[in-house]
């Protein structure tokens, strides 16, 4: 405003000034307005695609665990497999599994069944 001060006194002189100074501020304004609305899409973007990437790596880790457990399953699915197999073509194999899980003896034979607590002083009494 002081140019229009400064300036020789026309008509219509300051008026065209004030007129400009308001375009100008006008357009400032809109630039402005225009950089913090790509500043803020900026900042959402950036906030959006660092949470995805969090997502993203929770993923990985859940995929990883996933694997183990399924690679844990399947050999335990071979193991169970096996067992079976032998359960089905192995007689003395079948023999061994009654006679151990489920007690059974042949006839005149006698099962002698030792806790643990024997067994453990059996063991330390045999080291002595």
């Amino acid at each position: 405003m002081t140019r229009a001060l400064k300036a020789p006194l026309q008509p219509g002189g300051p008026a065209v000034y004030l007129r400009f100074s308001n375009a100008v501020n006008l357009r400032r304004l809109i630039v402005i307005l225009y950089l913090l609305l790509f500043v803020g899409i900026a900042l959402g973007s950036g906030v959006f695609f660092w949470r995805s990437r969090e997502e993203y790596q929770q993923l990985l880790k859940s995929e990883q665990m996933a694997k183990v457990r399924l690679a844990e399953a399947q050999q335990k699915l071979r193991e169970q497999e096996t067992v079976l197999e032998r359960l089905r073509n192995d007689p003395a194999y079948v023999e061994l599994v009654i006679r151990r899980q489920l007690g059974f003896a042949k006839p005149g034979e006698r099962i002698f069944i030792f806790s643990d607590e024997d067994e453990r002083l059996f063991r330390s009494e045999s080291k002595r």
